[in-house]
């Protein structure tokens, strides 16, 4: 069940109002591909009980993984200034995603979507278009500029890139 916190967020979003329901399934595809912050913060608040508890277990997590400058204060990623993370911690984190979590890491390879009869494309415009790439993540915030981790493998060998703080969508 969405609340309306999880309905009010800024887009980018899936639009879900307050009072509806949403799979786990439909919220993990919107979160991977449209970064979508309502499916965000809804499945926050279905996990930790409120969002705020969530980040806070989701910086213990990123400590755990040896997340040193990492420190999240939402689950979506908007802008606050106590919210913070490093070009090397999002690799981090892309990393274990892959080594920890394989069966989900497909949908950050997932390159559209059919959510409520509309498609929703992937933000990250480089699946498909670029030899190798297979996944990972766009992001953009007026604070934050454009930012992308993504991962390819050529010759047997992988490599995640993140970029932070791009100022278009193109040269990110």
């Amino acid at each position: 069940l969405v609340s309306p916190h999880a309905a009010a967020q800024s887009p980018t979003k899936l639009g879900v109002r307050a009072g509806d329901s949403i799979s786990v399934e439909e919220a993990m595809d919107g979160m991977a591909t449209r970064s979508a912050n309502d499916a965000a913060v809804a499945m926050a608040e279905k996990l930790g009980g409120t969002e705020s508890r969530f980040a806070a277990l989701m910086t213990l997590r990123a400590q755990e993984l040896g997340m040193q400058n990492t420190h999240f204060v939402n689950a979506s990623g908007l802008p606050d200034s106590r919210q913070l993370s490093t070009a090397r911690d999002i690799a981090i984190l892309s990393r274990a995603v892959m080594r920890d979590y394989p069966q989900y890491y497909k949908l950050f390879s997932l390159q559209e979507f059919r959510f409520r009869g509309q498609t929703i494309a992937n933000h990250n415009h480089l699946l498909g278009r670029m030899q190798g790439v297979d996944g990972l993540k766009t992001g953009f915030t007026n604070a934050s500029g454009f930012n992308l981790a993504v991962s390819a493998v050529r010759d047997n060998r992988r490599l995640i890139a993140v970029v932070m703080g791009g100022p278009s969508t193109a040269l990110r």
